[in-house]
């Protein structure tokens, strides 16, 4: 064999041995082969004392596959790492090269932003050394994770019963219970309006109270409401007509965080979900006779478009739509524009999404198309709407009319199916006209509380914060979901999106970082850190001064917390253990409360509080949709709340509480 390539991915490695022809061997590392150890000084597999110095390990389930590489690798005249074209991707070929004795100095890491031949080949022909700066930053974020989980996480679980804590998971855990605290201490102000309605032409069109004698009008409470209801006298005067030609700027093309956000809002995706999806069209899709990654890298935080993309773009926009629907190439700043990875993109815009349909999945589809029309529409021109503004004055009281027209749809003509914009059209008015209304309606209205956080606004939040990195979303949201530290669910039976609410642990366990832990647990100084390990990628820091600096601040504070944190015990349920006569107590898991034995984990009693308190089907009203049986609302053995056939287990149907279908999960048979 001459020659071995090494990427992260198993599907990605099918993808590009294609590419590459007999004489190349493409394996997968399956992600990191190793990581910090777990063994040592309080179970850090980092030696403090000694500037930091870590203890890496072959991950137990790598180990054969290591062996596999070691001895292709051996077997090879060449070895190229080809992980992915990120921090984590540059540490693991780092690991790979130390484990398979490969020369830190050689030649033989190979990077592309998108699974394409050309791209692949590209990369083949221009190999350079291992960035040990882009190391040395990631390893840093992994030991300073390490030291906050590890000893952090010990001293909440011994104190509070808390699963864990983390660098960036407490910080969004903490934003969450900040946006409830702040909806609890919210107060409604009253207000009210005043709308009246017109007929011009047969057009109906309506006017907002809003200025008297000149001045805004603000109502606050239905005595002065019914006084400006009184002075509203027909007939009407049309005072003022304005008309202005307003632009839109056409989106920018996806970044990882945008790409979450807008996929949440537009497609009701997750961030999981999304980034699941986003992998597998980057690593590639069979679509005929060849396998193409369909989109460039999603990892990125840049704007920037290649000149290749973008001129193959403005000639397939002045074909197929017109010259007047070119636009021109922009990016975030001038900083981001020098980024070494692109925006978002389709790898060809030969592949449209029509094209490719058939090889996808439905959810694969959506978001490619996404993907693709958000690239497009960029380079296009900007959409124009007439904006007309009428003033009707009576009384001395003006009322005000908006209406917007699309003039030109510009890169809408791309974009138009994830737009929400309408046309509001009025009638054509001219100063000095006389209307009469046909109503007049006065409404109470009271200010509204901060919305909650939905995954969409809370990755936005999270970014123009700067704490943590957008590929790092979507496992922050998984973990404080898992750990019972909050809830996505509707806030009431109308809503169609899902928010966190915090759980009581959350708030328990928030409150006490704020307590002890403020100085390094707040989104400034987690913002700043992010900065630094920037600074460490471009060689700019020093990542053991760093490692230094965050440890003077946090030791004291550790030792505090030990010394001073009140220690929580679970709630006895008055009842003795039936294995070893010790206190029975209420516990949190992910599910839901349960029951388990004070003893533990000496003594591995535990029950559900199903076996105390066993609660009957409801009927809800519906039959199922499989079967015709009626559906009922069931308490499952982890306490939580789910609707199922009545015919169970003849029938499996089965949604959550919120009305959505859940597969059915069979119990495993034991041999």
């Amino acid at each position: 064999m001459k020659n071995l390539v090494i990427v992260e991915s198993p599907s990605k490695s099918k993808t590009i041995e294609k590419y590459l022809g007999k004489d190349y061997k493409v394996m997968s590392s399956k992600g990191h082969i190793r990581d910090l150890a777990t063994k040592g000084k309080g179970g850090l597999g980092v030696d403090v004392e000694n500037d930091f110095k870590p203890t890496y390990v072959v991950s137990k389930d790598k180990k054969k596959l290591v062996e596999e590489l070691k001895k292709a690798a051996a077997a090879s005249d060449n070895v190229y790492l080809a992980t992915d074209p990120d921090r984590e991707g540059e540490a693991i070929s780092w690991h790979l090269a130390h484990e398979l004795g490969l020369d830190l100095d050689q030649k033989d890491r190979i990077v592309f932003n998108e699974i394409t031949k050309n791209a692949v080949l590209t990369a083949l022909e221009n190999p350079r050394k291992i960035d040990m700066d882009l190391v040395r930053s990631q390893e840093t974020r992994r030991i300073l994770d390490r030291i906050i989980g590890f000893k952090l996480s010990k001293l909440l679980q011994i104190k509070i019963k808390s699963k864990s804590a983390g660098r960036v998971q407490s910080i969004a855990l903490r934003m969450i219970c900040d946006k409830e605290k702040e909806i609890a201490a919210f107060k409604p102000e009253e207000y009210w309006t005043l709308e009246a309605e017109f007929v011009k032409d047969a057009k109906k069109f309506k006017a907002e109270l809003s200025k008297d004698q000149g001045k805004k009008v603000k109502i606050k409470d239905e005595e002065s409401a019914l006084a400006y209801f009184e002075r509203t006298q027909d007939p009407f005067t049309v005072a003022k007509v304005s008309k202005t030609l307003k632009k839109r700027s056409p989106r920018l093309p996806f970044i990882t965080s945008t790409l979450q956000q807008e996929a949440s809002s537009k497609l009701g995706f997750g961030a999981k979900k999304t980034m699941m999806l986003a992998q597998m069209l980057y690593e590639g899709i069979d679509i005929g006779k060849e396998t193409v990654g369909l989109i460039t890298y999603m990892r990125t935080d840049s704007t920037r478009l290649s000149s290749v993309f973008t001129s193959a773009a403005h000639k397939l926009i002045e074909e197929r739509y017109g010259k007047e629907y070119l636009g021109r190439y922009r990016v975030k700043n001038d900083e981001n524009s020098q980024d070494a990875h692109e925006a978002i993109r389709p790898t060809s815009l030969d592949n449209t999404p029509e094209k490719v349909k058939e090889y996808l999945t439905n959810d694969q589809y959506k978001l490619y198309k996404f993907i693709y029309e958000r690239a497009l529409s960029s380079l296009m021109a900007d959409a124009k709407n007439e904006a007309t503004t009428y003033e009707l004055e009576t009384n001395s009281l003006t009322y005000t009319a908006s209406g917007s027209v699309l003039v030109f749809d510009g890169f809408l003509k791309v974009y138009k199916d994830y737009d929400s914009a309408k046309d509001t059209i009025l009638p054509s008015l001219s100063e000095g006209d006389k209307l009469n209304k046909t109503s007049l309606v006065k409404e109470q209205h009271f200010t509204e509380a901060p919305l909650r956080y939905s995954e969409a606004r809370l990755i936005k939040a999270l970014e123009e914060e700067g704490v943590g990195r957008p590929s790092t979303y979507a496992m922050i949201i998984d973990t404080i979901i898992k750990r019972g530290y909050v809830e996505l669910k509707k806030a009431n039976d109308n809503s169609k999106t899902k928010f966190f609410f915090p759980t009581e642990q959350g708030i328990l366990t928030d409150d006490k970082l704020k307590e002890y832990f403020l100085s390094v647990i707040n989104v400034k100084y987690t913002a700043e850190m992010e900065k630094e390990l920037d600074e460490i990628a471009i060689g700019k820091e020093d990542n053991i001064e760093a490692l230094k600096d965050f440890y003077k601040r946090f030791e004291p504070l550790l030792d505090a917390a030990y010394s001073n944190m009140e220690k929580v015990e679970a709630q006895k349920t008055g009842e003795k253990c039936p294995l070893c006569g010790g206190d029975l107590v209420y516990r949190q898991s992910r599910y839901g409360k349960f029951i388990s034995c004070s003893n533990y984990p000496e003594c591995k009693y535990k029950a559900s509080l199903n076996d105390t308190v066993k609660e009957e089907p409801v009927k809800i009203g519906r039959t199922c949709p499989e079967c015709g049986s009626e559906l009922v609302k069931r308490k499952s053995r982890y306490g939580n709340y789910f609707i199922g056939c009545s015919s169970y287990p003849k029938c499996h149907y089965i949604e959550n509480i919120e009305g959505e279908k859940r597969p059915f999960k069979a119990k495993r048979k034991t041999k």
